[in-house]
């Protein structure tokens, strides 16, 4: 290993299992001391246990790393803000944020049951917001101190979220949450030497083997990539979004003016459809929602 990661700070959430727990592998074997938080729960965020976070605790440190187990619920105030504490008073630093814990509650969406709803939506999007906030609030305090930060933030968003996912509208949404609040965070927080990106997964974990039983990439693959995104060396990129899949990486490139057309006033609406259909027969064609077919979707 290069030792990319020495002498940095990382935190890394949902880091008990699958990805969280490969991600804190690999920044620990690049010298990285990792804050591993895990609460322990099912696929469908039901239950909890410390023993996965302390699992890789003990992988980490018999590898000769460095690591402390994190146990709180990252969605809430408390808990996130605990998160940073730990950090700071058992290594007295931050330098990295890696945002990955999340879980799935998969239904159509006449039958998604608002619980649901706002589980998955808690988990992923609060789940990111307020570690990010907590930690952003220490590297601009750093910053105004006149401290130097090399901060960086890597957030987990989707396939789903880019492109949606039938079955997953509770999901997709929440991932699509992320891509805003990734962009919004690397254009306040750069003035305080904090780079936010996203990286857009695709292994098989326990979250996707049901869903996607095909893929095969393992999140060990994925992990690279956040490393490097993690890291000192990747000065200068900010508010991207990555897809990482096996040996392949592709910077994913968002929402931005295609055709346009311009009456100069108020259009009629037969005005407006004809003006519309002419654009879209410009423009490019959306990726296809995962699970979905020419004739209608694959599950039902």
């Amino acid at each position: 290993m290069t030792a990319m990661c020495h002498g940095r700070v990382v935190i890394v959430t949902g880091a008990g299992r699958g990805l969280g727990r490969a991600h804190a592998l690999a920044f620990a074997a690049e010298g990285a001391r990792v804050v591993v938080n895990d609460l322990g729960v099912g696929l469908d965020g039901a239950g909890g246990s410390g023993d996965p976070a302390q699992r890789v605790v003990e992988e980490i440190r018999a590898a000769g790393g460095e690591a402390v187990a994190h146990g709180g619920d990252i969605a809430s105030t408390e808990g996130a803000a605990s998160l940073v504490t730990t950090a700071l008073e058992t290594y007295g630093r931050l330098d990295t944020l890696v945002n990955n814990a999340g879980f799935l509650r998969d239904r159509m969406l006449v039958n998604l049951a608002e619980d649901d709803w706002d589980a998955v939506l808690r988990v992923h999007v609060k789940g990111h917001f307020l570690p990010l906030k907590h930690a952003a609030a220490h590297w601009r305090a750093e910053s105004r101190e006149g401290r130097p930060v090399v901060a960086r933030v890597v957030n987990t968003t989707s396939g789903a979220g880019l492109l949606g996912s039938v079955g997953q509208g509770n999901y997709a949404a929440a991932k699509a949450g992320i891509v805003g609040l990734t962009l919004v965070a690397a254009a306040e927080l750069g003035r305080y030497g904090v780079q936010v990106n996203a990286i857009a997964p695709a292994a098989r974990t326990r979250m996707t083997e049901d869903a996607f039983s095909g893929l095969s990439a393992l999140p060990e693959d994925v992990s690279p990539l956040v490393v490097w995104l993690g890291s000192a060396a990747s000065t200068g990129v900010t508010g991207r979004v990555f897809e990482a899949e096996a040996g392949r990486i592709t910077v994913m490139e968002g929402w931005r003016p295609g055709p346009t057309a311009d009456k100069g006033a108020r259009w009629t609406p037969s005005e407006a459809g004809a003006a519309a259909r002419g654009l879209l027969a410009e423009a490019e064609p959306p990726g296809r929602v995962y699970g979905a077919v020419r004739s209608g979707v694959v599950r039902d």
